[in-house]
């Protein structure tokens, strides 16, 4: 099973803008380019290709939290030499990372170390910088994995014997059960309530509200809000990251710890997101809106016809992937983005590479229209979206308390 959710959105940071140098985030976006270029290849997908991102980051945040001691070690890393080459040390750790996790990419990987290295002085500074970064990232690539311990069932059609139903199995990738969290307690920690009863009148407010305003051909939704819908389909949020991390006055231990605070986040938030869709199984608009008779509910309205205004993800509905998803990465952004107010988000959209950039006022408003995009666009029930962006701020509140605290003063 394929987890190819929101296209890509377990990597919607994707393309590089042009920007000031800063080693740690031009590897953390190379990372999110082979994450998004994975995402397209056929066959069985390797699960430590869905942890290369994160343990490059992790690799990268320890290195240069080795010689820059400002913040606990999350693997245990003693401190190193100061004046070693935080640079060398970072390239070389989000290098090795990805060199373990795309074999089959090593030369342009080797290409680019390369060139990031010849760019760092000849010395004993780039030598130690070099040995950190190696030992940096052979610790990340021993955590974060699979747990043989945690079985991972195959998914099991729910029908009734002798009636037919869809053929493909989810789009989604089984390993994810097994993954160690990196922060949260468990992969289940954060499971939300149940679905609303299909009798309640939740079920049947946000049955109407998806029915009137996610059809194909809805006369309620307006122009713009199908531009919304298809706009936020998979969303990139690069450049107002790298607008933080280039920041005036920002070292790079602090932004290697931002990003990998985001990562872990992340990857913790997903994986609540996709054992919860799994143990729910719920229903998507499509089935329950041409099912409308058969729920039990006077309420709801059948219509036979309905199509959805885009295309229904091939995994259940509930809760929305897409909004634990802005969820995550407002709230690690809000934590420490080091933008002025006055800067908004910059959002690009990947499924509309060509058309501009969108300027929002706040993190929390961007979250507001992913969520409102996925109703708009007749995938999700609102209810699901409350849901899934509960679970994005949840798991990236617990990541933030937990890992990567400042050392106390005197400790540097």
């Amino acid at each position: 099973m394929r987890l190819i959710m929101m296209c890509p959105a377990l990597a919607v940071l994707a393309w590089a803008s042009p920007a000031p140098a800063d080693t740690v985030t031009d590897w953390w976006v190379l990372a999110s380019r082979y994450y998004n270029a994975s995402q397209a290849l056929p066959g069985p997908r390797a699960p430590d290709m869905d942890r290369a991102a994160s343990r490059a980051a992790i690799a990268m945040f320890e290195a240069v939290n080795a010689i820059d001691r400002r913040y606990d070690s999350y693997l245990h890393i003693p401190a190193a030499d100061p004046k070693a080459s935080q640079d060398a040390a970072a390239a070389t750790a989000g290098y090795r990372v990805l060199a373990a996790a795309y074999p089959a990419n090593k030369a342009p990987l080797d290409e680019s170390y390369a060139l990031a290295m010849s760019q760092i002085p000849d010395g004993p500074a780039r030598e130690a910088g070099l040995e950190i970064g190696e030992k940096a990232a052979a610790a990340a690539l021993a955590v974060g994995g699979i747990d043989p311990a945690v079985a991972q069932p195959s998914y099991r059609p729910r029908t009734s014997p002798g009636e037919w139903i869809g053929a493909s199995l989810p789009a989604l990738d089984s390993y994810w059960i097994a993954f160690r969290p990196w922060v949260v307690a468990s992969a289940e920690a954060l499971r939300p309530p149940p679905p609303p009863a299909l009798g309640s009148a939740i079920w049947a407010r946000d049955y109407e509200e998806v029915r009137r305003l996610g059809g194909r051909t809805s006369a309620e939704r307006t122009a713009v809000q199908t531009l919304i819908a298809r706009y936020r389909q998979a969303f990139d949020v690069t450049a107002t990251v790298r607008l933080a991390t280039d920041a005036p006055g920002r070292r790079q231990i602090d932004n290697a710890r931002l990003l990998a605070l985001y990562q872990m986040a992340y990857d913790d938030a997903v994986q609540q997101m996709i054992l919860a869709k799994l143990h729910y199984n719920f229903w998507r608009p499509i089935t329950a809106i041409r099912n409308g008779d058969a729920d039990g509910n006077p309420a709801t309205q059948p219509d036979p016809n309905w199509t959805a205004l885009l295309a229904t993800p091939n995994f259940p509905e509930y809760p929305c992937g897409h909004c634990t998803v802005a969820a995550v990465i407002a709230e690690v952004m809000k934590s420490e983005s080091g933008l002025p107010a006055s800067a908004g988000v910059r959002v690009a959209s990947l499924v509309a590479p060509s058309s501009v950039d969108l300027v929002l006022p706040s993190w929390d408003e961007w979250v507001r229209q992913v969520s409102l995009s996925r109703t708009l666009g007749g995938v999700h029930y609102r209810f699901s979206n409350e849901a899934g962006e509960k679970i994005g701020r949840d798991a990236a509140r617990i990541v933030i308390a937990g890992a990567l605290r400042p050392l106390a003063k005197g400790k540097h």
